[in-house]
């Protein structure tokens, strides 16, 4: 297989055939993201990834799922991308679910008849991170886009059959907005309903813009406690039709997988334990992107 760099995938795809059809991510402006800042953006030739596609046929037929990356492989353009799922249909045919990263703006450039041909190829879910349901939150980390475009564009990937699966920062709001970005963001995933989210801890790297931020005192980031509470604050305020809400990642000081709104009353009492001490939470020598 060829892969340029470093290459980044959600958990749920540790046992999928990881395809590179593209390097780098379309945005790459976000001020907490060092993954792909030493990555120009590019799709790959064709020639390169049908050769990675043949490869998998021989070699990796015990995977029955394929990721496609870097990070935002829902961009490439809608005659290539059915090409590239053609071209896994016909080489794989016994895999049973394609996912793709994907960005509001990729969402926004294919149409809703566009997105349902692609699911009917096999795209079968759609990574999108959130980050946050704080408009003021969004602009100062450049994500890019607004609280009601990124319900919008959520919304019609799951419309199209697509399942959702969203990531959202803890911390990334500071501590001056902590608890407001935590209830517009449960507000914002009751709006989108996706099937799957995924709650991360902003861990602060070296070289970005965030970095420079927290250097010079203008960003501050919340405690321990208080990332506990901006947690809780989060799920209280997320209304789901069913959907699962994970704080498993490595990042975390508390795992949580609740079904919402099944298990809501019961990850609001585990939470409020930790923020009383009286569970114990993950060392911080333990904790990782």
């Amino acid at each position: 297989m060829h892969y340029d760099g470093f290459i980044i995938r959600p958990p749920s795809e540790a046992d999928s055939v990881i395809l590179q059809a593209t390097v780098g991510c379309s945005h790459n402006k976000c001020t907490f993201c060092a993954a792909y800042k030493d990555k120009r953006f590019s799709i790959k030739k064709d020639e390169i990834i049908l050769e990675d596609i043949k490869y998998a046929a021989q070699n990796l037929s015990m995977l029955k799922r394929v990721f496609i990356c870097d990070g935002d492989a829902l961009i490439i353009p809608q005659k290539r991308l059915i090409w590239i799922l053609e071209r896994i249909r016909e080489h794989l045919p016994w895999v049973r679910r394609v996912g793709v990263y994907s960005n509001t703006k990729s969402i926004k450039r294919k149409t809703d008849d566009e997105l349902k041909e692609l699911k009917s190829l096999g795209l079968g879910i759609g990574y999108l991170g959130v980050e946050s349901g704080d408009d003021e939150t969004l602009l100062r980390v450049n994500k890019g886009t607004t609280a009601s475009n990124t319900i919008l564009q959520g919304r019609r990937l799951k419309e199209a059959g697509i399942k959702v699966s969203v990531s959202v920062l803890l911390g990334i709001a500071g501590t001056k907005r902590s608890l407001i970005h935590a209830k517009v963001t449960g507000e914002l995933l009751s709006a989108m309903d996706p099937d799957y989210i995924g709650a991360l801890t902003v861990m602060v790297l070296p070289g970005t813009p965030l970095f420079e931020e927290q250097e010079k005192g203008a960003w501050i980031l919340p405690d321990t406690t208080g990332m506990l509470k901006e947690l809780r604050e989060m799920i209280l305020y997320t209304n789901l039709s069913g959907g699962l809400f994970f704080s498993n990642h490595a990042s975390n000081y508390i795992p949580i997988k609740a079904r919402l709104p099944k298990d809501k009353e019961k990850s609001i009492h585990l939470l409020d334990k930790a923020i009383n001490g009286e569970i114990p939470l993950k060392p911080e020598h333990m904790r990782a992107l």
